[in-house]
Parts: structure tokens; C-alpha cells; sequence
């Protein structure tokens, strides 16, 4: 039997690619809708357990409760009144949409089916990757750009990682960058007695709408806030964290590790990315199953990022220019 195998397969009305690891017990399921990763089973003490606290069917794929495993590009996380400037013009994603019911949230792609570019496996991995033209001028209100997105999945013996590979095929710079909107769920037990440990000396401060206050005073020395400092392995008890941490400390490979472990059942995790932010989101605002996951989120840059000019350097992208950004999942134990 081949160690790892990728294949297709079927959700309702959704395709969907299946990567696994024969040798490890892991498998991975990827639905060509938005990219987006459905489950990822690893062995437990009891067994195969699903971590991915994932869409459980076909009609959640298409209504996407909670943006769970969402891609998002070309922005992730909010843009504040649904409106922006770039190179001094200004746009507006919601054009003629007053009051509360602006918003936007999480890019573009979240209702897009992928093309599957390429599907293959040998005897060092299993690899998927999905493609889309979906982002184009005309296409999306208050964004004329075009973006080729490519999304490329591997699962190997370091676990599953995640590539976004976003190209400026239009002829003038845009905005982009890329955030990964995952939820974990390491075991049935409540998470206030899951621990959590973020490598990072920051914590962005934003109001009440969850977008980061402007200047130099968004970032906060979680020195001073003790209440949100994650930097040793703790329990996360009764705090509500929807939080994005910055200023991350990379390990000598070059990766920062947020870990999340689950101390009842040994079953332990590390979402690693090489930079950016991380958002951690103790799921007290879900549609379903509330505080019975937790979101850890790996952005290339910041919520309402095209508003900010401490982030335009991150987010901009020249015509004909290609940018990647990776991150991952390491299964740390049992």
C-alpha cells in the first residue's frame, strides 16, 4: 500500500480531493468550493480524531456559517465601513449599502469553485493544488484589479501545509494578501481547560468593531496586558479572545508556532507561519457549537490592512508581480 495517496471524491454536489498518509493515520479533505478544507483526521488515543472543526456537509458549504477554513484573499479578516484608498483613489466594496449592513469581511473566494490544477502524490507527500481566475475587474465592487490565485495543499511527514500563491495579471498595483481562517477542536472536553501558547509580544488593539485603532498606538506590549499574554503554554479558562498578535518570535527555522493542547486527551498542535499576525478567536460569536473550538488564524498582514499605511508595503503587489505565503499545521502529539 502506497504511504500516501491523493484522490477525488464527492460532498453532495461539491467535488472534493482527499490527501492521505497511510503510514501516520492522517488524512485531509479539501473541497474545490472556496478551497477549503473540510476535515483533517489524525490518530488519538481513541482512535481516528477529526481536528478540523469544519463545514459538516454540503449545505454548509454553500451558506459557509462562521467563514470556517475560509481563504481569504484579496483581504483578510474586516475593511472598515466596506470602504478603502489606494495610490490616493478611493474605493467602495458596497456601493449604495448604508448603515449597519456594511461590511466586508474575509475576501473573495469563499463561494468560488477551484479548479484543480494538479493532484498527485508520491513517496514523500500528497499534493493538491487549486486554482482560480475569479478575481477580476468588474467582478468585484470597488476592487478593479485581476489576481490569479493559486492554493496548493501538501501532506507530508511535517503535517499540512498551506500555500497561497497571489499574481498581479492586471496592469496596474493592487492591494492583496492572504489569511487562513481555521478552527481546531482537539477534543470533546469544554476549551477553557485547553492550553495556549502564542509566540508573540503584541496584541493589536481595535474598538468595539474589531478594527485596529489607527497610529503607532494599535500595537500593545502584552507586558501590559497580562490578561492576553499567551507566551507560556496556559490555560485558556473563561477568557473570549477574538485578538490578532503580532510582533511573533520565530523558532531557529524561521517558523512562529501558536500551539494549542488539549492536556486530558495528550492531543496537542502547532499553526506555524513565517510571519504576519496571528488571530486567536475563542468561537463565542458562532452560528453553532459556541466555545466548542478554537480559530487560529494566520494573516500576512492586518484586519482593515488596505486602510493603514504601516501595512502598504506588506500588501502591495506591482503588476506582474507574484507573491507566496505558506503556513501549516504540525500534529505535536500524542
Amino acid at each position: 500500500m502506497a504511504e500516501y495517496l491523493a484522490e477525488r471524491g464527492q460532498v453532495g454536489d461539491h467535488g472534493i480531493v482527499v490527501l492521505s498518509d497511510a503510514a501516520r493515520g492522517r488524512r485531509v479533505r479539501i473541497a474545490r468550493r472556496g478551497a477549503t478544507l473540510l476535515s483533517f483526521e489524525v490518530p488519538s488515543l481513541h482512535g481516528a480524531w477529526n481536528i478540523a472543526d469544519g463545514y459538516r456537509d454540503a449545505g454548509e458549504l454553500d451558506t459557509r456559517p462562521s467563514s470556517r477554513f475560509a481563504i481569504m484573499v484579496p483581504f483578510a479578516n474586516r475593511i472598515a465601513d466596506a470602504r478603502y484608498v489606494f495610490d490616493g483613489e478611493p474605493y467602495d466594496l458596497q456601493p449604495g449599502v448604508t448603515g449597519d449592513s456594511r461590511a466586508a469581511r474575509h475576501g473573495f473566494v469563499r463561494g468560488v469553485d477551484f479548479q484543480v490544477a494538479a493532484l498527485e502524490a508520491d513517496a514523500q507527500g500528497a499534493r493538491a493544488s487549486f486554482a482560480t481566475q475569479a478575481i477580476r475587474p468588474g467582478a468585484h465592487p470597488g476592487y478593479p484589479f485581476a489576481i490569479d490565485l493559486t492554493v496548493n495543499y501538501t501532506l507530508d511527514a511535517a503535517g499540512l501545509t498551506v500555500e497561497a500563491v497571489m499574481r498581479n495579471v492586471g496592469e496596474h498595483a493592487a492591494p492583496c494578501f492572504f489569511g487562513w481562517h481555521p478552527y481546531f477542536k482537539l477534543s470533546d472536553q469544554p476549551i477553557e481547560g485547553w492550553e495556549l501558547q502564542i509566540p508573540a509580544d503584541s496584541v493589536v488593539r481595535t474598538g468595539e468593531d474589531f478594527i485596529p485603532i489607527a497610529g503607532e498606538g494599535a500595537l500593545a506590549p502584552l507586558s501590559g496586558r497580562p490578561e492576553l499574554d499567551f507566551r507560556q503554554l496556559q490555560k485558556i479558562g473563561e477568557r473570549e479572545l477574538n485578538h490578532a498578535f503580532a510582533d511573533l518570535r520565530c523558532d531557529v527555522d524561521g517558523r512562529a508556532r501558536t500551539r494549542l493542547r488539549d492536556p486530558e486527551s495528550g492531543l496537542a498542535i502547532a499553526v506555524w507561519q513565517p510571519s504576519g499576525v496571528m488571530l486567536a478567536f475563542t468561537a463565542d460569536t458562532v452560528t453553532r457549537d459556541i466555545r466548542r473550538s478554537v480559530a487560529l488564524e494566520p494573516m500576512e498582514s492586518w484586519a482593515d490592512a488596505f486602510n493603514r499605511p504601516d501595512c502598504a508595503d506588506a500588501i502591495r503587489l506591482e503588476p506582474g508581480a507574484e507573491r507566496r505565503f505558506a503556513c501549516g499545521v504540525e500534529i505535536e502529539g500524542p
